[in-house]
């Protein structure tokens, strides 16, 4: 059985597992909300303090795997293709 591993006080934030390297995922726009409402910080200083400290940090072969979860329109935007 593979350990799973966590970022503590996020787990409303959690998404899902990569089955294939036993990896959390997390939303990061929730992770955000999770500090805006939990520690009452603003949007600004929850992307500052998540970046800083959790998105960026490497734990091992076990790292979660933070994402910006978008449906396929925004996603088609954000590569700038058109249909």
């Amino acid at each position: 059985m593979s350990e799973y591993l966590t970022a503590d006080g996020f787990d409303k934030a959690i998404i899902g597992i990569e089955m294939y390297s036993q990896r959390v995922i997390y939303d990061k726009y929730l992770m955000c909300e999770v500090l805006m409402e939990e520690d009452e910080m603003s949007e600004e200083d929850a992307i500052d303090f998540l970046s800083y400290n959790v998105w960026g940090a490497y734990v091992g072969e076990h790292t979660p795997i933070y994402v910006d979860v978008m449906d396929a329109d925004y996603f088609k935007e954000f590569i700038g293709k058109d249909d």
